[in-house]
């Protein structure tokens, strides 16, 4: 995890990937949290694996987060991104 990341202000791809793993490592880490992002996604553990470089799995995992807010903020306050950062990753993403 990056101690003081950079703003995604000039965010390209691969900036906003990288944030996305950033933030779906985080997510990972809390097991609760890793099975409702498996349920409300409908992604396997597997397919979770094979499609982690994948733009659309990735920004599945930010849409996710921007769901619920209190994940939102609490993703962003422990890797080190700004919630803003991380919405903005979702739509580099998806674009």
């Amino acid at each position: 995890m990056p101690s003081n990341p950079e703003n995604l202000r000039s965010a390209d791809r691969n900036g906003a990937a990288a944030a996305a793993l950033t933030a779906l490592a985080w997510t990972l880490a809390d097991g609760s949290r890793a099975q409702r992002l498996l349920d409300l996604t409908g992604l396997t553990p597997e397919g979770l694996r094979a499609g982690a470089g994948d733009p659309e799995v990735l920004a599945a995992v930010l849409d996710f987060l921007a769901a619920h807010e209190p994940d939102l903020v609490a993703c962003a306050e422990g890797t080190g991104f700004t919630p803003a950062d991380l919405i903005r990753a979702r739509d580099i993403l998806q674009a």
